[in-house]
């Protein structure tokens, strides 16, 4: 294998490149418009515009163009998908995956349930056998979308509908499969590798349990909770469906464990690398992507399941452009400022980052909203929990928000230390209670010295105005800064306080502050511009804009809905002046494959419409309003 073509973007096209490179084979990477300066591109050795990731015949002709001897599709996108395997087996280009016909086996959870079935591995009761709840979900899909939970047949029409949509968007096939839902289940899924030369190992399990709406946030290996009877079943039964179809290259076999039985039951099979591939190479020492690349230049695997052993724990956070405490909405934007954790050892454990975003680089919804992945490994899971803790505390991302705050915050909760988090936890908990946001009065205190230090500073370089406060008193010590953000902060830095609170800077430069503030130590990125002062603590951001700032902007509210997040208009159900009754459904949006519903507020008549079908739109644009009928 001379030069490699990933059909991906972002931090998994990243990641695959640098195998690639130490291997010493060429890469070639594909972009569109949107990301044609993006660091997946930066990173390869060459690159070619196609208009979509998804235009089959666009990438092979890319992949013939540059002359790929293979293509490695990573995740998403074209990487279950059995038409673009055929379309590079008929081009004469290896895809590192599996065959066309496999992946069109597994990669349906309906045919591979069958399959399963005849491997003589255990599977969820299905269709008329399963009594509600039931789960909906797409039988082409997998990353949690086309999937809804139905507690009751008058659910049913509406969640099919909307599940089939999701899926069509997604994968192109709304076909779906109804099976039990487990209410209190552990996501276990297992690493497996085979070659061409009918060598199958599994590389042990992963524990994926904390998701939320079938999305996962953390993941870690190995499972924390299962029994060795547990394992040897899930591993065992992976290798045997890996070897009764045939199966070549690494793929994973998912289960739900059933914490009420203790019953572990075949999920599906991912025939492709997860996100979550990092725990499993950093407990194992394994890099997957070599080894994938290796199977797929036709070499057998160099290790057998007696050479794989397991070291120590790993636990992986997702780092998303999304508002957690704001119902998860996504979001996009500049990232002004971004700082990822080194990586560098630190005692005995170890910090490794996956990601493709930089400071200046710009985040639309179009695309998965996942930047990037923090890892941490230690000698157990305790240590890897709180290296993991750390790292969270040492990533920033200013310019948009991220839910870097809420992972740092879930992974310091008690649940998850305590291995106690199922896969619906995060759906019913009250997050709020559970999951609080971190408190504002900290980064304020940080926001307001370095204000207060740069408008000291600004007065010495340029000599201020003529009428601003130099903090001069005869017979006095230096007058107190006043800083306008979110309210009033004073500090006084001749006497060491931010609102009468004990402040010690510590050092402060390239926009990271380090202070001591009422004896506790503690670290933020700081970015103080003249419309608006943001900062980055434990992970979370906060804006701290004046509140006059919004004087002369609308009141949302009364009857006026306005855009939650960006994204496109999916649908625009009403017209101006149509009568509306209480929750009626005005429009929908979607955004990085998230439906959102619009609902009329209260009866009423609906005196404007600010949106139309295919739109798209900023956040808090105004969609609708509703005016509210007389008592």
């Amino acid at each position: 294998m001379k030069t490699l073509l990933i059909a991906n973007r972002g931090e998994i096209a990243v990641r695959v490149m640098r195998t690639a490179r130490a291997m010493g084979i060429r890469t070639v990477a594909l972009f569109t418009d949107l990301d044609h300066a993006a660091p997946h591109v930066q990173a390869a050795d060459d690159a070619v515009r196609v208009g979509s990731y998804l235009d089959i015949d666009a990438v092979v002709a890319a992949a013939k163009t540059v002359g790929a001897d293979a293509v490695h599709p990573g995740y998403g996108f074209l990487s279950e998908r059995a038409a673009f395997a055929t379309a590079l087996e008929a081009a004469g280009i290896k895809l590192v995956g599996p065959s066309a016909s496999v992946m069109e086996q597994m990669g349906r959870k309906d045919a591979a349930r069958e399959i399963a079935v005849a491997a003589g591995v255990p599977v969820v009761p299905t269709g008329t056998d399963a009594a509600y709840p039931v789960l909906v979900k797409a039988a082409a899909g997998g990353g949690g979308k086309g999937m809804r939970i139905v507690r009751n047949a008058e659910e049913m029409d509406e969640a099919v509908a909307a599940a089939k949509r999701e899926a069509l968007s997604a994968f192109g096939d709304d076909t779906m499969l109804v099976e039990k839902y487990v209410e209190h289940g552990r996501h276990i899924e297992v690493q497996v590798l085979a070659d061409a030369h009918g060598n199958v190992v599994h590389l042990f399990e992963r524990d994926c349990s904390t998701q939320r709406r079938h999305q996962k946030v953390l993941e870690e290996a190995p499972a924390p909770t299962i029994t060795p009877e547990v394992r040897a079943l899930v591993t065992s039964s992976a290798v045997a469906l890996a070897r009764h179809v045939g199966y070549e290259n690494a793929g994973t076999v998912e289960f739900l464990l059933d914490s009420d039985t203790g019953e572990a039951y075949f999920l599906e099979m991912n025939t492709r690398l997860q996100v979550e591939h990092p725990v499993t190479e950093l407990v194992t020492g394994v890099d997957l992507v070599e080894l994938q690349l290796r199977v797929a230049a036709g070499e057998p695997l160099p290790v057998t399941q007696d050479d794989l052993t397991l070291t120590g724990h790993a636990i992986e956070a997702r780092v998303y452009a999304e508002d957690s405490f704001g119902g998860f909405l996504p979001q996009a934007g500049t990232a002004s400022i971004v700082r990822w954790p080194t990586g560098e050892a630190r005692t005995s454990t170890t910090v490794r980052v996956d990601h493709a975003l930089e400071s200046g680089q710009v985040v639309s919804t179009s695309y998965d909203p996942m930047l990037g992945k923090v890892i941490a490994h230690g000698p157990d899971r305790e240590s890897a929990r709180l290296a993991l803790l750390a790292a969270l505390d040492d990533t920033a991302v200013l310019g948009l928000t991220t839910n870097t705050g809420f992972l740092r915050a879930l992974v310091a909760s008690d649940e998850f230390r305590d291995a106690t988090i199922d896969t619906a936890w995060l759906d019913h908990v009250d997050i709020g209670a559970e999951v609080p946001a971190p408190a504002p009065e900290v980064p304020r205190m940080m926001a307001a010295w370095v204000s207060a230090m740069l408008s000291a500073s600004d007065s010495v370089t340029h000599g201020g105005h003529p009428f601003q406060a130099d903090g001069f008193r005869l017979g006095g010590p230096p007058a107190p800064t006043l800083v306008d953000l979110d309210r009033l902060v004073v500090v006084d830095r001749s006497a060491g306080t931010v609102d009468g609170v004990p402040f010690v800077m510590v050092s402060a430069a390239d926009h990271v502050l380090d202070a001591v503030v009422d004896g506790h130590r503690v670290r933020a990125v700081v970015n103080v511009q003249p419309d608006v002062v943001e900062v980055s603590f434990r992970g979370q951001r906060h804006v701290l804009t004046p509140p006059d700032r919004f004087v002369d902007a609308v009141d949302a509210g009364d009857g006026i809905l306005l855009a939650p997040m960006p994204g496109t208009v999916l649908d625009v159900r009403v017209t101006q002046g149509q009568q509306v009754a209480e929750g009626d459904v005005l429009g929908m949006m979607e955004a990085m494959k998230m439906e959102l519903t619009l609902k009329a507020p209260f009866a009423g008549t609906v005196t404007a419409v600010g949106a139309t079908t295919g739109q798209q739109v900023a956040l808090g644009a105004r969609l609708f309003v509703v005016e509210q009928e007389e008592a």
